[in-house]
């Protein structure tokens, strides 16, 4: 069977937990086979906040052992366009991580405007959407310069 989107919403990938075997390369290769032409598949990726875990402060400079990194990187290496973005989640008192990846062109979802996306949502829509607009989807993708390097850099 062949899916416009595919979202994935389970546990973290910790190790020996229940769900590191659907964060792999191999998944999402998998995945990407199930996507019509068009398709869109999005994971949620771990915490997103700008402020460093505890254990990645100090002398040691220890890497940074999120997932939000490395599920974006994993990704970027099986399809063509990956775009990390944040929302907040209040029941986790932070910013929560999550990738769109896609194949074809970029395009540049994060700079839309938001009338436009406004008007998209409108016309979708039969009832107003108490939590986005085009504002908010704005926002969900201008990344903290701390969140960019992490991703960045995280492996």
């Amino acid at each position: 069977e062949i899916f416009d989107i595919i979202i994935m919403d389970i546990s973290d990938p910790i190790e020996a937990g229940p769900g590191i075997m659907l964060y792999t390369k191999e998944l999402y290769e998998h995945a990407k086979t199930r996507l019509s032409p068009h398709g869109v598949f999005v994971t949620q990726a771990g915490a997103g906040d700008a402020i460093p875990p505890p254990h990645s402060i100090g002398d040691t400079k220890q890497q940074d052992t999120t997932c939000f990194g490395p599920i974006r990187n994993t990704l970027a290496t099986v399809f063509d366009c990956v775009l990390p973005y944040t929302m907040s989640i209040p029941s986790f008192g932070s910013d929560w991580g999550f990738v769109m990846a896609y194949n074809g062109h970029d395009a540049a979802w994060g700079t839309v405007p938001h009338a436009t996306l406004d008007q998209l949502i409108d016309d979708a829509m039969h009832d107003e959407l108490r939590m986005y607009d085009g504002i908010t989807h704005t926002r969900m993708f201008a990344l903290t310069k701390p969140v960019r390097k992490q991703l960045r850099d995280d492996t």
